[in-house]
């Protein structure tokens, strides 16, 4: 403890200079610990868009239909699929895809259509209150779409309107229907927002004459059942379908999140480095004015190593310190941060990756993992960058040092 209360006193021998460099220090931790926040904030938001408003944690689709999207590769038996998922502790809703094209007016677009079951999807997903404006499907029947926000900009309709659907139907015949747009779903993708028009599942089946083919049955446990073992149950226990997680449907979103990973050691690492070097130069420079200090005190009879210690102790002391007042400067910005975000409306439209659309407010999810990595960086750092005045301080010769003195 004598160690410790020496080195404080020894650091506010040059107030200014101690200052600085806890001020820096701070500054890197708070800074760092923000930027993680963020950074964490973003990925959990985007797998979140990912699974609990429409793609889900796990999808089940027949063997090859995700590369040919032919509209009679279907799921067998999804009454079972969702008994199963249901089981094991995961909601389900089955759908049912078909292409065709709809028009208003003049206008006219190629639209994907999703035959859903709207009771179903409510439990799983969280679609139906992803709106911009109108509402979301009826549980019951009534000739009503909702439609993806660039489909409807694109055909120029808003609830209320009437749009015609001309598909190719199963039989062969050609299906024409005239539906009312409920509602127009918000940011959710290129894809969705560019072609999705989600039908009631009777109605999908009246228009394309599809006597109940179900394509893809997603499921979402809401975090509570690892993707990994919900996959791995429906795989086991049903043939002639795949289930697969999220990660393996969008790997490109997955790969970004490793990619993160291995971003934020290059930020600990940068952050980390500039406070040791502001360390460094402080106890380097304290080291050179308190030479004849430390000559004195070797002559002594003070050990190499106790001159070592003392150093590090004050190297050790700054990084506390700063660590500490970085983690409440810190803390207060993430709780900030995690409520009001950062606007980043302004760079015009909605954001996307993948497929996958971002959030256009920014929040930060701090998580004690970030707190700990960041603190021991700093410490770590702020002690090997006292090690080069520390052996310099204790190689010092006491004689040649008296002499110049």
């Amino acid at each position: 403890m004598l160690t410790f209360k020496y080195a404080w006193r020894n650091l506010w021998r040059n107030r200014n200079r101690t200052s600085i460099t806890l001020a820096a220090v701070t500054f890197n931790t708070a800074v760092l610990i923000i930027l993680y926040a963020l950074c964490q904030g973003m990925m959990d938001d985007t797998v979140s868009n990912a699974t609990n408003i429409s793609f889900g944690e796990v999808q089940v689709h027949a063997p090859g239909y995700r590369e040919k999207r032919s509209f009679y590769e279907t799921v067998k038996n999804p009454e079972a699929i969702v008994k199963k998922a249901q089981a094991v502790g995961a909601d389900a809703a089955p759908r049912s895809y078909g292409f065709g094209l709809a028009a208003h007016g003049a206008k006219s677009a190629g639209a994907q259509f999703w035959g859903v079951d709207p009771a179903a999807e409510k439990k799983t997903f969280a679609m139906a209150a992803h709106l911009i404006e109108g509402e979301y499907l009826a549980d019951a029947p009534g000739m009503k779409v909702v439609l993806g926000r660039k489909l409807a900009h694109s055909l120029g309709v808003k609830p209320g309107d009437e749009l015609i659907v001309l598909v190719q139907a199963a039989d062969g015949s050609l299906g024409n229907e005239l539906f009312t747009v409920a509602g127009v779903l918000k940011s959710m993708g290129e894809e969705i927002d560019r072609s999705a028009a989600l039908l009631h599942v009777d109605d999908f089946n009246e228009l394309f004459v599809s006597y109940g083919f179900t394509h893809e049955v997603a499921m979402n446990s809401h975090g509570k059942v690892k993707p990994e073992v919900l996959a791995a149950s429906i795989n086991s226990n049903f043939k002639g379908v795949k289930a697969e997680t999220w990660k393996e449907l969008i790997p490109m979103l997955a790969d970004m999140i490793h990619m993160f990973d291995g971003m934020m050691v290059v930020f600990v690492f940068v952050f980390s480095l500039a406070a040791g070097l502001g360390v460094l130069n402080a106890l380097l420079m304290a080291t050179y004015e308190r030479m004849r200090e430390f000559g004195a005190v070797k002559a002594l009879g003070a050990s190499p190593w106790r001159i070592v210690g003392e150093v590090a102790a004050e190297a050790l002391l700054i990084a506390l310190v700063s660590c500490a007042a970085g983690v409440i400067v810190a803390l207060a910005a993430c709780a900030y941060l995690g409520v009001h975000g950062i606007d980043l409306s302004f760079v015009g439209g909605n954001i996307s990756f993948s497929g996958v659309a971002f959030e256009t407010v920014w929040r930060a999810s701090l998580k004690f993992k970030m707190i700990v990595t960041s603190v021991l960086s700093m410490s770590v750092i702020s002690l090997l960058a006292a090690l080069y005045p520390a052996i310099l301080a204790a190689r010092l010769d006491p004689v040649q040092i008296m002499r110049k003195s």
